[in-house]
């Protein structure tokens, strides 16, 4: 484990925790197994299906970011990250497995930093392709509030563009 790079992870942060260990696991796991560097565009691109604090480890390890756009947040709520390497052509998953004994919090994030990288992970291939790269979309002022939005993010009602917040769910009550 690199001592220096989980200092760095932990000031990023504001403190130590095992949900930022899981990130920090799964990024050191993923920029060993395959040979990452640090992403200065969409060369690497990784999908974090939780929101949770190792998601800080991640964006600091192998510099996918949201601003970017090779950081992408796929909710399902899940302790796991897909790694790809556009230029590789390579991929990995991996998914935090349960945990067998009951722990403290210290003893939980020392587990996750310290056992092996497969009694703490699932390793695996994605179950799905890599996302596309990030588009850029024209700027759409809305005609109600005046703020700009993204182009697919705007909505017509009575022939007026309006953005999310103007334009209200639709539902038809169930």
């Amino acid at each position: 484990m690199d001592q220096k790079l989980w200092k760095k992870c932990v000031e990023f942060h504001g403190h130590e925790c095992p949900g930022l260990a899981i990130g920090f696991r799964a990024s050191e796991i993923a920029v060993e197994k395959m040979g990452l560097n640090f992403s200065f565009d969409e060369e690497l691109v990784c999908v974090t299906e939780n929101d949770a604090c190792g998601v800080d480890a991640v964006q600091l390890i192998t510099g996918c970011t949201l601003g970017k756009g090779n950081l992408i947040y796929r909710d399902t709520g899940k302790m796991a990250f897909t790694f790809f390497d556009r230029g590789k052509n390579n991929s990995i998953r991996l998914v935090l497995k349960e945990f067998k004994d009951e722990m403290s919090r210290e003893e939980r994030q020392r587990y996750i930093l310290e056992e092996p990288a497969d009694k703490v992970f699932s390793i695996k291939k994605p179950n799905f392709e890599v996302p596309k790269k990030a588009k850029i979309f024209n700027t759409i002022f809305c005609e109600n509030c005046g703020e700009g939005a993204p182009e697919h993010k705007i909505r017509l009602s009575n022939s007026k563009k309006l953005c999310l917040d103007c334009a209200g769910e639709y539902s038809r009550g169930w």
